[in-house]
């Protein structure tokens, strides 16, 4: 079942240019409750109450931004999370999970996860969570000439594109949106060690509320990226206590 609804206005707390939300929850009551709200705020939504009739729509087209629960029915969000990424579809995507269940939020960032929230929350939390999310993206309107290689950055077998996409060996590796800040603010800043609050204020936002330990999940699932030997990392070092240290270069 899909629900489609198209904003007639929105408020000067709109989410810009009128993204396209994608609400996956079984909850008709949550999803009567957030379209409304969301359409108001300039957003156009709609809303699916399964993995797999996501996943379909998915062939045809692709939202802004897709807001998935944890538990659906059949196929669970996280499940459908990995399908993605494994499939290279980098949509950005918010998670909702269960209220004090950590388990399934450090899972979700393993999977590639954007960003997740909690349950119950307010809708304008969710909003700002969508526009954060938003706010990490490229612009639409383009990202320069195609096939040029400014502000490109290689290191390794790997080249971080401005489009915001990861490639290693030629091959497109389906980086998520949080996935690639993480990388880009590390890459710019070649053999500098930034602290995990450091790393959250530069790719979240000062007053993010994201568990500095977060960083390490995202450390980890980049590692398996564009390490030879993620346990034996050559790029993304630790600094023990203290957070990641990019190097461009093997010291060996």
């Amino acid at each position: 079942m899909t629900a489609d609804h198209t904003p007639d206005t929105a408020d000067g707390t709109a989410i810009a240019s009128c993204p396209w939300v994608w609400l996956v929850d079984d909850d008709e009551e949550l999803q009567e409750m957030l379209a409304p709200y969301l359409e108001q705020q300039g957003a156009r939504v709609t809303c699916l109450a399964s993995a797999e009739a996501c996943q379909e729509l998915l062939q045809q087209q692709q939202p802004d931004v897709l807001v998935l629960d944890v538990m659906l029915p059949g196929l669970d969000g996280l499940s459908l999370l990995r399908r993605l990424r494994d499939q290279g579809i980098g949509v950005p995507v918010l998670m909702l999970t269960a209220k004090g269940d950590p388990v399934d939020r450090i899972i979700g960032l393993e999977q590639g996860a954007d960003d997740y929230l909690a349950k119950p929350f307010l809708p304008r939390e969710l909003n700002a969570r969508i526009q954060a999310v938003l706010r990490r993206q490229p612009g639409q309107t383009g990202a320069g000439p195609e096939g040029t290689n400014d502000g490109n950055v290689r290191f390794g077998d790997c080249l971080l594109d401005r489009r915001r996409r990861l490639f290693r060996r030629g091959q497109d590796l389906g980086i998520s949106s949080g996935e690639f800040d993480l990388l880009d603010v590390l890459v710019q800043n070649p053999q500098r060690p930034l602290s995990r609050d450091r790393l959250i204020e530069l790719t979240r936002g000062p007053l993010s509320e994201i568990d500095p330990r977060s960083m390490d999940v995202q450390v980890s699932r980049l590692r398996k990226l564009i390490e030879e030997d993620p346990r034996r990392p050559i790029h993304l070092q630790t600094v023990w206590g203290y957070g990641y240290v990019f190097a461009p270069e093997s010291s060996g």
